[in-house]
């Protein structure tokens, strides 16, 4: 049992966990706090916390577990702002897409990762945000990944681990590093192309029958570029060295792909195309590769 929760951002990552610990009996008091008024009185008034302070020092006072889910780069503010008013006894952990950066603000403002600190990322989101978005089930039957280092206290990675554990997430650890270079390619760059996409074709000049003539299969692929232009462009800036190498070998699949169209290589294009769609069904349907036929789907 947490006995006071406080949740540093309270939109759709910070709302729907507090949610969840709720219905899972597994909270007593829920402190809030956000930037915005309106937002954190629509959380009171939704339930989702009990109360709410403006200041984060004021919100963590009394905690024993502090969740902040605020953009990468308000994160160190966060850290100088709760660091003389944390409890000896609290846990800190974060919902930030990116460690490395987290542990560089750590550095910058305690001189040092401290022991309660526990990296976090919980592998879950929609491209909606603010309280009125979260939900309880949200973490349900996900992926939750904490990157404790050796400064990290083991009782702190436990603590956050059963949190984690009783909204219904599988929990994993792995290094700092490993964590950026997997969340650069599974979800960082899938965003980019997603934002790039968008915006070029809104640049192009029949781009009103381009997007009025969208099928479902663009509206799926490009539904993330609605996510937040403050979180990603964060998330650009502090994974920048991981990301920026998946998009060089990203742009060095694009251009081999137009030169097999351009030479009309018939069998390369089968070949790319099978391999990408066995690889899926195997690693992300968790299926059998399949044995051919027709998808029933009409690009």
């Amino acid at each position: 049992m947490i006995k006071r929760l406080a949740v540093i951002g309270v939109g759709l990552i910070g709302g729907s966990l507090a949610r969840a610990l709720r219905a899972a009996d597994a909270v007593g008091e829920i402190i809030g706090c956000g930037r915005s008024i309106e937002n954190l009185e629509l959380a009171l008034e939704l339930g989702v916390i009990d109360d709410y302070a403006r200041d984060p020092a004021d919100a963590v006072a009394d905690a024993d577990m502090v969740f902040i889910a605020v953009p990468l780069g308000a994160i160190a503010g966060v850290f100088a702002q709760i660091k003389e008013r944390l409890p000896a006894h609290a846990v800190v952990t974060d919902g930030g897409s990116v460690k490395g950066s987290v542990l560089v603000d750590a550095h910058r403002v305690f001189g040092r990762v401290p022991p309660w600190l526990v990296p976090g990322h919980p592998i879950a989101g929609t491209e909606r945000s603010g309280v009125s978005s979260s939900f309880p089930e949200l973490y349900q039957n996900r992926r939750v990944i904490l990157t404790p280092v050796p400064e990290t206290d083991p009782w702190a990675v436990a603590r956050v681990r059963a949190m984690w554990e009783q909204v219904g997430s599988e929990v994993t650890e792995m290094s700092v590093k490993h964590h950026d270079e997997v969340l650069a390619a599974t979800s960082h760059l899938p965003h980019m192309l997603a934002f790039c996409l968008v915006d070029r074709l809104a640049r192009m000049q029949s781009h009103d029958d381009i997007f009025r003539y969208a099928a479902g299969g663009f509206r799926d692929f490009t539904r993330i570029a609605s996510s937040s232009p403050e979180m990603w462009r964060d998330i650009c800036l502090a994974n920048a060295d991981a990301l920026s190498a998946m998009l060089g070998c990203f742009g060095d699949e694009i251009r081999e792909l137009a030169n097999t169209i351009d030479s009309a290589d018939a069998e390369g294009l089968l070949a790319l195309f099978e391999r990408a769609r066995a690889s899926r069904e195997r690693y992300v349907d968790g299926l059998e590769p399949s044995s051919g036929g027709e998808s029933g789907m009409l690009g």
